[in-house]
């Protein structure tokens, strides 16, 4: 690869798209030749352009072809889930050899001695660090730096590893996901990995780029990853797994709220056609949105034909997105009364309406942009930025347009994209499952503390806006013990911790299943399904529901309900 593509893809004064280069040819044609394209997949590719071409673009480009922007999914027990009785079982006693866990995060901290084999050798096959642009990367994706565990290995041999082996977590999350999912066990501190014996492969993700940030008014001192950058993560994992030919399962504990909220955009394709794979498991943590203020719903009141939201705006958030998704096949419209009482009448809708709204009393600026047909979904999308918002309460009337504008849905930015002084004042706590985990075929996990047996309280619920059920099961997630930085173990919550117990769990399935050959081929759906039928649930509710999916996971049940099905 050219070095000029190199400093394409990695430079903050070239901004990125996704494109479906099959059938958006267009774009490429208006460029002036100092771009450069990398084809993901099949279907998607990366387009890289210059900064300063983007005002000239910009009526040309689609939702769709923005980088998503994804954050972290965070802020006790192995017996909970049946994992030690799967351990202590004579004819199980799983642990994962010969499985692949693929952490796609914020790096590992390869020095920690959870990560080693008995030997003292590392069991972390490669690392590729997509912030580091000094070594060898993967030809298809141009950028970044992979490690192998050889070089690991001369690293751990030396007094200072980082001048070999110079990736680093941090921030310390991926370390906790490793370590939940595939830690050494360490009795005296009462920590054990669910799945000790899988070998790792770690994503470290780089940072989004400023310009793509700066487009969606993510602070920057937000952990931010884009979309494009998580799709090359995905691939290089299951590239790996398929020369070594290994089992697989690939752990995100990473979101947005961004998008539809229906399983389609870029990623979603990308992440169901890996899931898709014999002897491959792919599992992703729901969210931790649901009790924060960030969704409305609402329903057009026939009589008046509109619904009224108010929206609180805190002090510190000056610049945020703000996404309005209607209902199909309604169309819909706004108004917008600030907190100072200046008013901007109905922006009336069309095929594509681009509006900058600027406020004589205040400084705030809106950009306003209607799609009327969402290229990914075919929905309505009314996509607002906004610009040195006013502090307090905003309102915006939302028409609906004919008898079938029934509803919309609107949603802020998750995690610390926006502060928690931010927030809808009717807000509503279902549909907040984050992209990916509304995804098709991945399993989406919910958090819940086995303490008491009841839901974390943040954790994002269910279901997609075109009523999938996400998430489908809940695993283990408020005060876990995992790995920290300095190599000593804290309590951890969030569904990013579920996530990673439970790709642990997938490990220990695809262990017995492909590793043992029962079950050679097994899929992320064929996983997930086992998963689902050995579920505890209970008797005073109904499942699969919003907060819980199908029920608590319980790997024992699911192999003693295929025990009993041998028997029959």
């Amino acid at each position: 690869m050219q070095d000029a593509d190199r400093e394409r893809i990695i430079s903050d004064d070239y901004f990125d798209l996704i494109i479906e280069y099959k059938a958006n040819p267009q774009i490429i044609e208006m460029l002036d030749g100092d771009y450069t394209v990398r084809i993901i997949d099949e279907y998607f590719a990366v387009l890289h352009f210059p900064l300063a071409q983007l005002p000239r673009l910009e009526q040309s480009i689609l939702y769709s072809q923005l980088p998503l922007l994804f954050g972290l999914t965070d802020e006790a027990s192995l017996n909970a889930s049946g994992v030690f009785n799967v351990r202590r079982t004579v004819a199980f006693n799983l642990r994962g050899e010969g499985v692949i866990i693929g952490i796609i995060d914020t790096g590992i901290d390869y020095t920690n001695p959870i990560f080693r084999k008995p030997d003292g050798t590392t069991k972390i096959l490669s690392i590729w660090d997509q912030s580091i642009n000094t070594g060898a990367s993967p030809e298809d994706a141009g950028f970044g730096t992979v490690y192998l565990s050889d070089q690991i290995n001369q690293a751990l041999l030396s007094e200072d590893p980082f001048s070999i082996v110079p990736s680093t977590d941090e921030n310390g999350h991926g370390t906790m996901l490793a370590g939940i999912a595939a830690g050494n066990d360490v009795p005296s501190e009462g920590f054990y990995g669910v799945a000790p014996a899988a070998e790792l492969v770690v994503v470290k993700l780089r940072q989004a780029k400023q310009a793509n940030r700066a487009f969606f008014m993510v602070p920057e001192t937000s952990i931010c990853f884009q979309e494009n950058h998580i799709m090359w993560a995905i691939k290089y994992c299951s590239d790996v797994a398929r020369e070594l030919n290994r089992p697989l399962v690939i752990c995100l504990g990473i979101g947005s709220s961004q998008g539809g909220h229906t399983g389609r955009s870029a990623i979603n394709f990308s992440t169901n056609a890996i899931a898709d794979l014999p002897d491959t498991g792919v599992v992703i943590a729901a969210g931790n949105e649901g009790n924060l203020g960030r969704h409305y719903y609402g329903q057009i009141d026939p009589a008046i034909g509109s619904n009224t939201v108010e929206l609180f705006v805190g002090e510190e958030d000056k610049g945020f997105t703000l996404e309005l998704w209607g209902n199909p096949p309604g169309i819909y419209s706004i108004d917008i009364l600030s907190p100072e009482g200046e008013y901007i009448p109905r922006i009336h809708p069309a095929l594509r309406v681009r509006r900058t709204v600027s406020f004589i009393f205040e400084s705030t600026v809106i950009y306003v942009d209607y799609q009327l047909i969402e290229s990914q979904t075919g929905n309505q999308l009314i996509l607002m930025r906004f610009q040195n918002a006013t502090p307090g309460t905003w309102s915006f009337n939302v028409y609906g347009h004919g008898d079938m504008a029934t509803g919309f849905h609107m949603w802020l930015p998750m995690g610390d994209f926006i502060s928690r002084e931010t927030y809808f004042i009717q807000h509503n706590i279902y549909t907040t499952v984050l992209s990916p985990a509304s995804t098709l075929i991945p399993i989406s996990v919910t958090a819940y503390n086995p303490a008491n047996n009841n839901l974390y309280v943040n954790s994002s619920r269910g279901y997609t806006r075109d009523d999938v059920i996400k998430p489908e099961i809940a695993a283990p997630g408020v005060n876990y013990l995992a790995p920290s930085l300095d190599h000593t173990f804290v309590p951890v919550t969030g569904t990013s911790v579920s996530a990673a117990h439970t790709a642990g769990i997938v490990a220990l399935m695809l262990e017995w299943g492909t590793v043992r050959g029962n079950d050679p081929g097994m899929d992320t759906n064929a996983i997930k399904n086992q998963l689902l039928r050995g579920a505890r649930r209970r008797q005073n509710i109904m499942y699969p529901n919003r907060d819980w999916g199908y029920g608590i996971m319980d790997i024992f049940r699911v192999f003693e309900n295929m025990r009993a099905d041998i028997e029959r």
